[in-house]
């Protein structure tokens, strides 16, 4: 449940972040929740929108909840959710500070940023543990360190983790103490991954700052492009995957973090080749999980219209035509989380011939189905502003095609992220 006006607030161990551009899809989307709790495997929902989602749809916070509220009076769900605040900053946060117990604090802008050098030099003095090598439990070789590598690393993180700090402050004094809500640090988009020795220098600075932080989302090596799968080096992403986990433990036991903490992985909905790494890991070592979904709710709906056909089809070709007139400005805001290849968009022209199913193989993601269009999928995937420019009409077609649309919205959930990531390997 909402559990804003508990004491304590503690992250459970799974938790999945799910999107709803619209506030349309939230008994949707608790349905593949609550399927999977039937067969054994609890994973709690956190409904996650960040205040740039907001600006382009029209949407305020409080929105978030009463979707999420409704969803759960409807469907009976009985057991732990959360509002995120995704992606808040410190001029940002006041708007979600009564309607979210999560708080994703995003410090990516200060990572490398000057610090002051006195502050540099007195981490280095609060942590000559890591004046020699530091030897963490789970990993093979120890982290090589020393003075002047601490420096370096607090140099490029230590005025984001401040930032951190100072808006953690200020929602725990909105809140009336630390515990009455969960807080994740992002520092996923940024161009640079961090180490796992970095990590643990981020986490020892954290503590320092009194930040009781329950999960945390580096950027991981690769690219996590929106709406598609992972770009890279799966075997290099698992021994990093591995080794943030053992991190993350060896951090919680030396410097006093929350014994919840965990990883978070942001724009995570779609990583297929992942998932069954991600699993591997989970099984084999206990940790918990903080998976981040994008706005894949929303292409479902697209996905539903053009199946229902008839005006929905018609509504789901027009917002595209849009989309490849207003390309630039569309992608801009997105660029460092999106590659798409002009030459393989079709024509507007093409598009419009196309009947629900041929739009829906194009726009749904199932690798190796030849009609899959992983560019026409990202171009849609951030162009959910046009569907808000559409007005009353696009709420009413989803209204009109709740069956049609709610199916795709629980199935991709369920079957596509959910049972993947966490259900027994068999």
């Amino acid at each position: 449940m909402f559990q804003a006006d508990w004491l304590v607030l503690t992250l459970e161990k799974y938790s999945f972040g799910v999107g709803d551009r619209f506030g349309q899809q939230a008994r949707a989307q608790l349905r593949a929740f609550q399927t999977l709790a039937e067969r054994g495997i609890e994973v709690v929902p956190v409904w996650n929108k960040s205040n740039r989602e907001h600006s382009f749809v029209g949407s305020e916070p409080a929105s978030v909840l009463a979707a999420a509220q409704a969803a759960v009076k409807e469907s009976g769900w009985s057991k732990a959710w959360h509002v995120d605040a995704d992606h808040i900053r410190l001029d940002t946060v006041d708007r979600y500070i009564a309607c979210s117990d999560f708080f994703t604090i995003d410090v990516a802008e200060s990572i490398g940023e000057p610090c002051a050098i006195e502050a540099v030099g007195s981490f280095v003095q609060r942590h000559p543990e890591w004046a020699r090598p530091v030897h963490v439990p789970g990993i093979t070789e120890p982290f090589a360190s020393d003075a002047s590598e601490v420096a370096r690393v607090a140099g490029k993180y230590l005025l984001a983790v401040q930032e951190a700090g100072r808006i953690f402050r200020h929602i725990a004094t909105q809140k009336g103490a630390s515990d009455r809500f969960i807080a994740e640090v992002s520092m996923d988009e940024t161009d640079a991954p961090q180490t796992p020795p970095e990590l643990l220098i981020i986490l020892a600075a954290l503590a320092d700052e009194g930040v009781r932080v329950q999960t945390i989302a580096p950027k991981f090596t690769g690219r996590f492009n929106k709406g598609v799968d992972y770009v890279g080096d799966v075997k290099q992403f698992e021994r990093e995957f591995r080794d943030d986990l053992a991190v993350i433990q060896h951090a919680v036991a030396t410097y006093d973090l929350p014994a919840n903490l965990k990883l978070s992985v942001h724009s995570g909905s779609d990583k297929f080749s992942l998932y069954p790494v991600i699993r591997r890991a989970l099984q084999q070592t206990g940790a918990g999980l903080h998976l981040k979904t994008a706005g894949t709710s929303w292409l479902e709906e697209l996905i539903g219209l053009a199946e229902a056909g008839g005006e929905g089809l018609s509504l789901a070709q027009s917002i595209y035509a849009q989309a490849l007139e207003h390309r630039a400005e569309l992608q801009a805001p997105y660029a460092s989380v999106i590659d798409i290849d002009a030459a393989q968009l079709p024509p507007a022209d093409m598009v419009k011939t196309w009947s629900g199913p041929q739009f829906a193989n194009a726009l749904r993601h199932v690798p190796g189905d030849p009609d899959f269009n992983p560019s026409l999928r990202q171009l849609l995937h951030v162009s959910f502003k046009l569907a808000a420019k559409a007005g009353p009409k696009y709420i009413q077609l989803l209204q009109a095609n709740e069956g049609v649309v709610a199916r795709n919205v629980t199935e991709n959930i369920l079957q596509r992220h959910l049972l993947p990531l966490f259900a027994p390997a068999s």
